[in-house]
């Protein structure tokens, strides 16, 4: 049975430590993050965007998760990211998400309050949590593009969460959707951060936060990926990020740069080979191990 995404976020935010939402889309994707949070004993979330519902078809996807959490010994929540439509919303509602995200950071904050309300008050009567976000995060992944980064503030974040009643709430303290998240040096907003931690009491959310590994990054070049400047978020901010009250952290682009490489390796060394299940089992395991590599770095470690 699938998690409430409410109940392990509050559980981490108690224990200062992160639980991982990682994008899913696919068989493999679900079976190799699934697999690592039962090696780690780690609760996780697994996230379908408003995309990988256009891609998979959101029934397809809820019963992949389904099936996943019945199989799994540790907890899993599933979480629709980046909401706009109301439609797949409710949908996902519907079917029994176990928390839904209201995306209406480009509105007005008096526009995002109202319709942010009107999500909480549809998934709230069906005991499914809510995701806020108030600032905008920048890049592009998806459907969701932002030239600028419009930083979260503390003041209006206290408010927002007091008028709309959401769960959690994702905050825009410099990091930026897809691989090109900084111009140079990476860096986030710490003391940011720490205003609005003593503003907000709910749990904390860090979108745009994939590392892109310089390794995997030169190993997809080396396969015949063109990769360039790529710059993503140090671990050691994200380390620093969690000590300073963030719950949850999205990952996608690096599960992305995974998969592909994967393929590309698999499919160079052994051009003969046209059998899916051959380089797809290549892919799924790359996605275990970063996945496992990412719940180290959260240290959910052991945390089911």
């Amino acid at each position: 049975m699938l998690t409430n995404t409410k109940i392990i976020l509050k559980k981490a935010q108690a224990n200062h430590y992160a639980i991982g939402h990682f994008n899913i889309n696919n068989l493999e994707l679900v079976q190799g993050i699934v697999q690592a949070a039962n090696n780690l004993n780690s609760p996780i979330i697994l996230a379908t965007s408003e995309g990988a519902v256009k891609y998979a078809g959101i029934n397809f996807l809820y019963q992949l998760a389904a099936t996943a959490s019945e199989l799994s010994k540790v907890p899993i929540a599933l979480h629709l990211d980046h909401g706009k439509d109301l439609n797949v919303i409710k949908q996902a509602i519907q079917l029994g998400y176990s928390s839904v995200m209201i995306d209406a950071s480009h509105e007005t904050i008096e526009k995002n309050i109202q319709l942010t309300k009107k999500v909480v008050r549809l998934a709230h009567q069906k005991g499914i949590s809510v995701e806020a976000e108030l600032g905008t995060i920048g890049g592009v992944e998806d459907s969701i593009k932002s030239k600028n980064i419009l930083y979260t503030d503390p003041q209006k974040a206290q408010e927002f969460v007091q008028k709309t009643g959401c769960d959690f709430l994702a905050i825009a303290i410099g990091t930026s959707h897809g691989a090109y998240k900084f111009p140079g040096k990476a860096k986030l907003h710490q003391q940011l951060l720490q205003e609005i931690k003593q503003k907000v009491t709910i749990p904390l959310v860090l979108h745009g936060a994939s590392t892109v590994p310089l390794s995997l990054v030169n190993q997809a070049n080396h396969y015949g990926a063109k990769l360039t400047h790529f710059h993503g978020v140090p671990e050691s901010e994200i380390k620093q990020a969690i000590r300073n009250g963030i719950c949850k952290i999205n990952t996608d682009t690096d599960l992305r740069i995974a998969f592909t490489t994967a393929i590309r390796q698999s499919l160079t060394n052994n051009p003969q080979e046209f059998d899916p299940r051959s380089y797809l089992a290549e892919a799924r395991n790359s996605i275990q191990h970063i996945v496992e590599q990412k719940i180290k770095l959260f240290g959910s470690v052991n945390k089911k």
